[in-house]
């Protein structure tokens, strides 16, 4: 029985972030119990797709923490989510407090995810964050104190203007919390966002790439000394503590998405998008979506671009089996002569010269891509 995840988009937000590009409503537009009500009445409509119990449970956003208590549980269990072994919460530490997380901890919710970005002063106002640094300690100890069975929290990197002594501050100031997880997120500039705005205008530039080399080493540096080892490109995990359900995209597990904005993989392939639109989606959550039947160059392409991304890589016997297509042996050869790819009989994978440069290994192997002669795989 195939294994999966469920996600939900929760779009709600106190204030949308200068550098942030998804699908979000203000507090004061949003009807949490209509936005439940549509949820439910999406996953009624896409669960058949998906045979058995999901593994996972993800509410991502947005904000999820800025749905009240009783609707997230009505949530929860109109998901069926008591189920899953793996139910994750994003969440702003200032709305994290110990009744908070007693009330979500009954609700079903084994895991949350800080956003804490930044514990700079500096840095907090110019993301419009301006308490987060004060917040996100007082969350870290309260959830320590409720013992939420884990928790992880995401620092950006790469901001405007900031130094590697900053950089350097940060990340301890983070690893002083003592995290079992940390996703890091280096500034891009999305557009739409004030960021792009401000960029456009000559006020803001995210770090060259240099820079940007630079402080992912340094930040790869300082949390493996910590005991927080990459298991994909941007996130790290002590002993036991990975993310189950993010694993499940980097490996192509079926997903169901839910909610405005969110994406799904059903076990036979299709895909879909639910229009970025609340009010729209809530009409018609299933008929508004976009649906793609991917072939096999899709497939492939997607098999890189998201597996190429782990520590475990790639299987290219698993990759030819399933979609008849592998990226050459010339280019594999060559990504391994210059010390970015290990290819052996695991599969494919990235060294750690590679992680720095990984899109543009991926590149190649995605335009490596060539179909195989099943005879020849007889030989």
């Amino acid at each position: 029985m195939t294994a999966w995840g469920t996600y939900v988009h929760v779009p709600f937000c106190r204030i949308r972030c200068p550098y942030c590009a998804f699908h979000v409503d203000p507090d004061h537009m949003a009807d949490h119990a209509g936005f439940v009500d549509a949820v439910i009445a999406e996953h009624t409509r896409r669960r058949a797709d998906f045979p058995g119990a999901p593994i996972t449970v993800y509410l991502g956003g947005g904000t999820p923490s800025r749905l009240p208590v009783p609707q997230l549980t009505r949530l929860l269990d109109g998901l069926g989510a008591r189920d899953a072994g793996e139910i994750t919460m994003e969440a702003n530490p200032e709305d994290v407090s110990p009744a908070w997380i007693a009330a979500v901890m009954s609700a079903g919710v084994n895991r949350v995810s800080l956003g804490v970005q930044t514990l700079s002063p500096r840095h907090a106002r110019t993301l419009g964050r301006a308490r987060t640094p004060v917040d996100a300690r007082a969350a870290v100890a309260a959830l320590r104190e409720a013992q939420m069975p884990t928790w992880s929290v995401d620092l950006m990197f790469g901001l405007h203007d900031q130094t590697l002594d900053e950089l350097y501050a940060d990340i301890d100031a983070i690893l002083a919390l003592d995290p079992p997880h940390i996703s890091l997120y280096g500034l891009t500039i999305e557009d739409g966002t004030g960021y792009a705005r401000a960029h456009e205008r000559g006020r803001l530039a995210p770090a060259d790439d240099d820079r940007w080399h630079a402080m992912y080493g340094a930040l790869v540096s300082r949390l493996k000394a910590a005991g927080l080892h990459r298991y994909e490109v941007s996130n790290f995990a002590r002993e036991g503590q990975r993310s189950v359900h993010n694993a499940g995209y980097w490996h192509a597990r079926p997903y169901l998405g839910l909610g405005p904005s969110a994406h799904g993989l059903a076990p036979d392939g299709t895909r879909w998008a639910n229009v970025s639109d609340t009010a729209g989606w809530q009409q018609d959550p299933v008929g508004t979506a976009t649906v793609e039947h991917p072939d096999r160059e899709d497939v492939a392409v997607e098999r890189l671009l998201s597996g190429m991304r782990t520590v475990e890589g790639v299987s290219v016997a698993a990759l030819t089996a399933d979609t008849g297509l592998r990226p050459d042996a010339p280019t594999r050869a060559r990504l391994v002569a210059g010390g970015l790819l290990v290819d052996d009989d695991i599969g494919i994978r990235l060294t750690d010269d590679g992680f720095y440069v990984a899109d543009a290994v991926v590149r190649a192997l995605v335009h490596a891509l060539q179909p195989v002669d099943p005879v020849a795989l007889t030989r």
